[in-house]
């Protein structure tokens, strides 16, 4: 395997039998897998629920079994154990022992890597400052909060010093600010030169921290790209945002291809194809006609494509394909 990977899989396939009484057919929660995960990146897993994003996880870290294919992480096949040392992992939905102290809870899991007394209690106060719980260090983890758990979920899968992370929806259910603490780690993490492997449904915060991402479709791997580069950064639509508009200057605008939304006193005016001469044109003879109509201008937007509109794109191909397979 090549040094500078930290994760790769080959036709990597997982095959669970149909809960059914009738039809006692597998269905395939992963398909042929070809991924590579190059070490110091921070690589997000995305797709929808049921795409076999838990799945892949499952398998790489040996907690089931392929059903083909092979997959190495850290250089060694998945079949071994060693390479598990060098890993941390939080799962989606963990269990915790509700009534210990986030001192106890981290400090067991480090003895279960054999670390003598002094040095896991220097490690434990270290992760508890990174995630920010030094001052819930005495508090029993069934007073938690939902963003607490995730802080103390991820101290947890760090506390072997691991050179691959994985964590499975670690920014699900949290607020803005929690999710802000938990990016703030991960990009921590990456500074250390860490690997970060880790699954969301939440694009934005994707966009805002991964160097590459993988989008899996129904258990089918849709594409694997650098973020900056399934990103692109043309213009697609402009956004005019203005209150005060008069119904006369609705029409002018209207017929100069802007498309019109009210909402309360504020309208929005929506520019398309403005990376032609005539867009250009149009946006300055619609901002013309609304400083004429005396309308106050609140604000103007411009809208690239992002991720969701990809990912978006990625799913619809993904059901027709589904649907003409089906009807085959």
């Amino acid at each position: 395997m090549e040094e500078a990977l930290v994760v790769k899989t080959e036709n990597l396939t997982k095959e669970f039998k149909e809960n059914s009484l009738i039809h006692r057919r597998p269905v395939k929660a992963l398909d042929n897998l070809n991924l590579q995960i190059k070490r110091g990146d921070i690589f997000g897993y995305l797709g929808p629920n049921g795409a076999g994003k838990t799945t892949t996880f499952k398998l790489l870290l040996g907690l089931i079994s392929p059903s083909s294919g092979a997959a190495w992480v850290l250089g060694k096949p998945i079949s071994e154990i060693k390479f598990k040392r060098g890993v941390g992992f939080l799962p989606e939905q963990p269990y915790f022992y509700d009534y210990l102290t986030s001192v106890e809870f981290l400090d067991f899991y480090a003895q279960l890597f054999r670390f003598d007394k002094k040095l896991r209690k220097q490690k434990v106060l270290n992760l508890l400052k990174l995630v920010g719980l030094e001052r819930a260090a005495s508090l029993q983890l069934r007073k938690f909060s939902r963003g607490m758990l995730q802080r103390i979920g991820i101290a947890q899968a760090l506390i072997n010093d691991p050179e691959l992370v994985i964590l499975d929806e670690p920014l699900s259910g949290l607020d803005p600010i929690g999710r802000k603490e938990v990016r703030d780690i991960i990009l921590s993490l990456k500074d250390k030169g860490q690997t970060v492997l880790f699954s969301s449904h939440i694009l934005s915060d994707v966009e805002a921290i991964c160097d590459n991402i993988g989008i899996l479709m129904h258990g089918k791997l849709q594409c694997v790209e650098r973020l900056d580069d399934c990103l692109s950064h043309e213009v697609e639509l402009v956004e005019v945002t203005v209150s005060g508009l008069d119904e006369a200057c609705n029409h002018t605008i209207t017929s100069l291809g802007g498309q019109i939304a009210h909402s309360g006193d504020k309208t929005v005016i929506v520019i398309h194809g403005i990376d032609s001469p005539d867009g250009e044109a149009a946006i300055a003879r619609i901002l013309k006609a609304v400083r004429e109509s005396g309308a106050k201008l609140i604000s103007i937007m411009s809208r690239t494509h992002s991720l969701e509109d990809l990912f978006v794109g990625l799913d619809g191909e993904a059901k027709e394909r589904e649907c003409v397979m089906h009807n085959a």
